[in-house]
């Protein structure tokens, strides 16, 4: 019988659960830190590594009073952040300013001109994250912050994605060099990829902006799955925490592709991690290319397979957005959407709010809600959300499948499913085919396994999922609705890339209307 602790960091809280070899989930403790945005720039979205490493030592601290557990029963400590969530650091790894979160879009015209510059000069490497770099990655991120820190250029040393430098921080590690960086973050947000030589040459980089010159040289050090040890708890750390110091940390990933694995993800499954917004995780036993979507790599996932990643920019968020315009909450405004039915609102509901992640990699759109009346309801708009990021879902599944994708299973995880039976229920319909929802939560469960893989408590991942994963609960589709999503898929397709794409023929109407509430 052994204990470990599995951290998860979201977008707006730390969770770190106790979880028992034999017995399961002990207890978990949360604590918030907060998220920096600006009402005049949409795009902004900041946090500080100091308000993180704070919240780790609050929820530790709490996790094991709240489980009357000594910290030295705690045998290793595995921890999953947002991603690509980036950091440019200084010597000793001090931040030289705050993360630029994964929901920070100001990077569009830096992932714009990457993008360009890898089809001019053929960088082999841009198909396998789909054909089109993301704002939200961490070239992207890193340029835009050259860009508008003029006075800190001379400081830098380099930058990391948040799950190696809380690893870091942890371990004691002040050497940039020394730093295990993940195979999952950086495989999937900065173009490394192994069997093309790892990063990109310097001399594409500089191709890019000449203030990436040098910066491969700065990114360089060992790259590794997360079955492997990035290091051991320092004494300082241990002490704050309350864990005894020296116990493993393995090198950490991304809270979607750990929580997937803590959902019971195998081979060939497909799992909708679903929260604020949504990252659709899958483990491929081959390497299949495909246009649009958020990465392929080896290793990611589960560090014997491929692992796939796509998603939406904002799930969640848009049902909060929708309920606060309303000046009520999800909660509140959820009462009664059992009783809805497929398209009986008339609404068709374009889930842009924060731009599209996948299939179409567009951060120039916004949401757009067709067929009100005056009697149309904030409700309606929350069902028709619903169902529009079912078939936007959709829309990123058939794309895999066309492109040699095998789909055996569909898990929705994440925050939502479990406390939404509407959504797992339309998802069904729409996707027409089972969803599977774990019965118990699994943030951080994910952390915990990896966590016990370091520990040695278990040998294989399957063999720590099939002791400690929460069994499923199964929505099968219903034929009635089923009929009628197949005819508002055809609608909402139609619209998806008319209205998104910039070829499409109302391609420049949201990028528009974006130019124009931005002018000074």
């Amino acid at each position: 019988m052994a204990v470990v602790a599995g951290v998860d960091f979201g977008t707006l809280s730390v969770r770190v659960s106790l979880v028992d070899s034999e017995l399961g989930l002990l207890d978990s403790a949360v604590a918030e830190y907060p998220l920096h945005r600006k009402r005049e720039d949409p795009d902004y979205a900041t946090q500080s590594h100091e308000d993180h490493m704070r919240a780790l030592v609050a929820a530790t601290r709490a996790v094991l009073k709240k489980a009357n557990l000594p910290g030295e029963r705690v045998e290793a400590i595995a921890l999953d952040t947002t991603g690509s969530s980036v950091i440019p650091v200084g010597q000793n790894l001090q931040p030289l300013g705050d993360y630029y979160l994964w929901c920070d879009h100001r990077a569009k015209g830096e992932a714009a001109e990457i993008t360009e510059v890898a089809h001019r000069e053929g960088l082999e490497a841009i198909n396998w994250c789909g054909g089109v770099y993301s704002s939200e990655w961490g070239f992207a991120k890193l340029l835009h912050w050259l860009r508008h820190n003029p006075d800190q250029r001379s400081q830098f040393v380099s930058a990391f994605e948040h799950c190696d430098m809380i690893a870091a921080t942890l371990c004691g590690i002040t050497d940039a060099k020394s730093v295990k960086r993940s195979v999952c973050a950086m495989g999937h947000k900065w173009l490394w990829n192994k069997k093309l030589g790892g990063l990109p040459s310097q001399q594409f980089l500089a191709k890019v902006d000449p203030l990436l010159a040098g910066v491969r040289d700065k990114l360089e050090g060992e790259y590794a799955t997360s079955d492997q040890i990035a290091g051991r708890l320092s004494p300082q750390w241990a002490e704050k925490l309350g864990l005894k110091a020296g116990i493993p940390i393995p090198v950490g990933a991304f809270d979607a592709h750990w929580d997937a694995i803590g959902a019971g993800c195998r081979t060939d499954d497909m799992v909708n991690v679903i929260g604020t917004s949504t990252c659709i995780i899958g483990i491929t036993p081959s390497v299949n290319l495909v246009p649009g979507v958020c990465g392929v790599v080896q290793g990611s996932v589960h560090p014997q397979r491929t692992g796939i990643e796509a998603g939406l920019s904002a799930v969640g968020d848009i049902f909060s957005a929708i309920a606060t315009r309303a000046a009520s909450n999800v909660e509140t405004l959820s009462r009664g959407l059992d009783k809805y039915r497929a398209g009986q609102t008339g609404l068709l509901r374009l889930t842009w709010d924060n731009g599209d992640r996948t299939v179409l990699v567009n951060p120039n759109l916004r949401g757009i809600t067709f067929g009100w009346n005056l009697q149309s309801t904030a409700q309606d708009e929350l069902f028709a959300a619903i169902e529009g990021t079912a078939m936007h879902t959709r829309v990123i599944l058939d794309r895999m499948e066309e492109h040699g994708v095998r789909i055996r299973r569909i898990i929705n995880a994440g925050g939502i499913p479990q406390k939404n039976d509407v959504l797992n229920r339309v998802y069904a319909n729409v996707l027409g085919r089972p969803v599977l929802v774990p019965s118990k939560s699994v943030t951080s469960l994910g952390s915990a396994i990896f966590a016990f893989l370091a520990a040695g408590t278990f040998k294989t991942i399957e063999e720590a999922q099939d002791k400690i994963c929460a069994p499923h609960k199964v929505f099968e589709p219903e034929k009635s609705e089923q009929q009628v999503y197949t005819e508002l898929y055809g609608l909402y397709s139609k619209l998806y890339f008319a209205l998104g794409q910039p070829a499409g023929s109302l391609g420049d109407v949201l990028p528009k209307l974006i130019r124009l509430s931005k002018r000074e």
